[in-house]
């Protein structure tokens, strides 16, 4: 929605000055910037102040601030923070370019140096007015050489989706408004679905010239990447949505929503095996960064899925025959083991070893396979990792390197350099059911006749079967069992726990599928895979779609 609409300056004057805010006036003096603001005398600069501000320091000093934003005086407020050249056309801006007035801003009460508060204002343009309103934070820091207590400046003071060099602007939007849709044509909007936002934005930025809407006016934030889409605010005036048809599915949408706002943070995807249209897409925290199609971290065991089918189709294992799990393997120096040590009696089968993820079992078979780059070439022949997919929307397409010794043996149980996001591995899920790559799509393929990625051969209805039965038991008896409890249909699943850059708790994966519909999930630090991310899962696919 890049505008190029003229924007008015009333008068020259700043807009905000005509709020009707009853500040009083006060000077602003040079020593309150820090580090490059201000003169002393010699008395003075020997009586700077060290370490954190006080209490009344930061009090003061946000209120200060505040009064000084709120009336419109933006070089006045840059002076009271500690990077006055950055702050200043940020702050100006807020009225001349986004016309946002009639600003009163209440603070909380301060945590530490932390001071929370909410924003309440009026955005006005060519006659027609509409309320504002967010809550954000400033931190109170002390000035590097006048010891004053400033607020330390970043864009998220004025607003906590404003990055560095986006700017907030109000105007006609050159993008028309969507009415994007789910694949039965119930209308979906980030009010009702708010991990949606990031994806419509970027749908109307991409389709919405093409939908046959027109534009209307808005507030919106403008990225200072012009890759990135514009993120709208406030609509002033409607302008005539275009329809864009998604392949998401409103009810598996509401329950992934439901399920990932019960952990801090927490992804969640919905693939449709037989199509690769994706039914869900779900984040906690919604905003931001959409870890769920973005994301790039170590599955865990969740990639077995992939191991195992690369290791039936060498004909090295097979679902009923005898695999050997020790508690612990050794693989060029390097020493892997089980969760809690735990092994498994001889005699047991790939499907025993599998259903409760026994790491040692894939890695006791990596000298049959001799070859180190062999899960990469599955990754990328077989289950379309690393291709370039065109979803309709940014996606991270997974990533399984060419690695030697005991790194590419990492990678067999879905550690060292692995990564992955939820819809990656609901997309490897939704592979190991049919056999066959179909690329996630967002949009359908109809709407702009992209190219779709493919995979260069698919699994053999024999390899299909054994995946199919290994991770029915992870779901009947295995340690996926209390998680998939309540799912019904035909159903699989896998676990996984995956330990990044040390951290002391794991972070929760599960992946699997009901019937025509395959889910996978990750939630930070959220320990074994069945705990957190099961649950996750689970409530998706009772969902359906």
């Amino acid at each position: 929605m890049r505008s190029g609409a003229k924007v008015a300056v009333i008068g020259g004057a700043f807009v905000l000055m005509a709020g009707g805010i009853g500040y009083g006036a006060y000077s602003m003096l040079g020593d309150t910037a820090g580090g490059s603001g201000g003169t002393q005398s010699a008395s003075e600069s020997s009586k700077v102040k060290t370490g954190p501000p006080s209490a009344e320091e930061i009090t003061e000093t946000s209120k200060n601030f505040f009064d000084a934003w709120a009336a419109g005086d933006a070089p006045a407020a840059a002076l009271l923070t500690n990077n006055e050249s950055g702050a200043e056309p940020v702050l100006a801006s807020y009225g001349e370019d986004a016309h946002i007035g009639k600003v009163k801003i209440t603070p909380g009460p301060a945590t530490g140096t932390k001071v929370p508060y909410t924003v309440k204002a009026t955005v006005s343009y060519e006659g027609k007015s509409k309320p504002l309103s967010y809550a954000s934070e400033l931190t109170v820091v002390r000035g590097l050489t006048t010891g004053k207590a400033l607020v330390d400046w970043a864009p998220t003071v004025v607003h906590p989706q404003l990055t560095e060099g986006a700017t907030l602007k109000t105007g006609e939007s050159s993008t028309p408004t969507i009415e994007a849709v789910d694949h039965n044509g119930t209308v979906l909007t980030k009010e009702k679905y708010p991990s949606l936002g990031p994806i419509l934005d970027t749908l109307r930025e991409k389709y919405g010239a093409s939908a046959g809407g027109s534009p209307g006016i808005e507030t919106w934030i403008e990225p200072a990447d012009e890759a990135q889409p514009d993120v709208s605010l406030v609509t002033l005036a409607k302008g005539r949505p275009g329809k864009v048809q998604t392949t998401l599915d409103a009810g598996a949408q509401a329950a992934a929503e439901r399920a990932v706002k019960k952990y801090a943070q927490a992804s969640v995807v919905a693939v449709k095996p037989s199509t690769g249209a994706i039914r869900a897409v779900a984040n906690n925290p919604a905003t931001g960064f959409n870890a769920a199609l973005q994301g790039k971290q170590a599955p865990g065991s969740t990639l077995k899925i992939m191991t195992a089918a690369l290791l039936l189709e060498k004909g090295l294992v097979t679902a009923n025959g005898a695999t050997e799990c020790p508690k612990d393997a050794m693989w060029q120096g390097r020493s892997f083991h089980n969760l809690n040590n735990f092994d498994l009696p001889d005699g047991s089968t790939f499907t025993q070893s599998f259903a409760q993820s026994c790491n040692t079992a894939f890695i006791k078979l990596i000298d049959d396979v001799d070859d180190d780059a062999a899960l990469a070439k599955e990754a990328r022949d077989v289950f379309g990792i690393g291709l370039d997919w065109k979803t309709g929307v940014v996606t991270a397409d997974g990533s399984v390197p060419e690695e030697a010794g005991g790194e590419a043996a990492a990678q067999y149980i879905g550690q060292g350099t692995v990564q992955m996001n939820a819809l990656n591995m609901a997309s490897i899920t939704a592979t190991a059911m049919t056999g066959t790559f179909n690329q996630p799509v967002i949009v359908p393929q109809s709407l702009d006749k992209r190219e779709l990625a493919r995979a260069s051969r698919s699994l053999s209805p024999s390899v299909v079967g054994q995946l199919k039965t290994m991770m029915r038991a992870t779901a009947a008896w295995g340690t996926g069992k209390d998680a998939m409890a309540t799912v019904g249909g035909d159903k699989g699943a896998k676990t996984g726990s995956a330990e990044v850059d040390g951290q002391e708790t794991s972070n929760s994966w599960f992946t699997g599928f009901s019937n025509d519909l395959a889910a996978a999930a990750v939630v930070q630090v959220g320990g074994h895979g069945g705990d957190a991310a099961g649950p996750v899962v689970a409530e998706v696919l009772r969902a359906g779609g």
